[in-house]
């Protein structure tokens, strides 16, 4: 077992399996190409429909946040990692149904009590709640919200690819100009996610970036260990 420098025994726990990894770096690369050239897209064509008035959000987009150049460059941009996002993703739910894994992260009603708890903590310096399970209610409920904001932007997205062979699809999203607003304010809600994403991490310290990496995690010599995570050899 690995120890700490003064030699005090320090357990390492296994905090992401290799899928979450994978995916997670995978996932950030592909939303911050989707997301450049999403907005190039959105000035060769600024659409919302006749009632918003798109052509001024086109107006403060400066150069530096679009990606491609132009409408065929920007197009290339996002079909190729639109497909490593959904691919990423489909392998993350999958991987995490079949392992279950899942547990550990997904928000279900129980939870909703101790979002607030932790919010009060994290954000007007509360007690820290009692926890007994990997992730906390307000962590599971981002990465939760995280899953679903990226099933409705595929969604979205392929209803402006193919609005007309899945238009039965659009008319869920109330059609075409609807599913470009929905499709754009779930990339912010997305891109939103990051910032409270990185600061969370900043908050648990180094180990907590390093686990990402490397899958393990080792916690203070005087934490003892409150839960198993699955290993590789497990999940395989």
């Amino acid at each position: 077992m690995p120890a700490s420098d003064d030699m005090r025994p320090t357990t390492h726990i296994y905090e992401h399996p290799w899928f979450v990894r994978f995916t997670h770096w995978t996932s950030a690369v592909s939303v911050f190409v989707l997301a450049l050239s999403g907005l190039q897209i959105f000035k060769a064509f600024p659409s919302f429909g006749p009632k918003i008035p798109q052509h001024d959000v086109v107006a403060s987009i400066p150069n530096l946040l679009r990606l491609g150049g132009w409408l065929g460059g920007a197009l290339r941009w996002h079909f190729t990692f639109m497909w490593i996002f959904a691919g990423g993703g489909l392998l993350y739910v999958t991987a995490q149904v079949i392992s279950g894994h899942y547990r550990t992260v997904l928000f279900v009603p129980k939870d909703a009590a101790g979002v607030w708890p932790m919010v009060r903590h994290y954000f007007f310096f509360g007690d820290k709640p009692p926890q007994s399970e990997p992730y906390n209610p307000l962590q599971k409920l981002a990465y939760t919200s995280a899953v679903l904001l990226g099933a409705v932007l595929l969604l979205t997205g392929a209803v402006m690819y193919k609005p007309v062979q899945l238009s039965a699809l659009g008319a869920v999203f109330g059609g075409y100009h609807s599913a470009r607003v929905v499709h754009f304010i779930a990339m912010c809600a997305l891109l939103a996610f990051v910032p409270g994403h990185l600061i969370m991490v900043a908050i648990h310290g180094w180990d907590n970036l390093v686990s990402i990496l490397t899958g393990w995690k080792a916690p203070v010599a005087t934490q003892s260990r409150s839960h198993e995570m699955l290993t590789d050899e497990e999940i395989q």
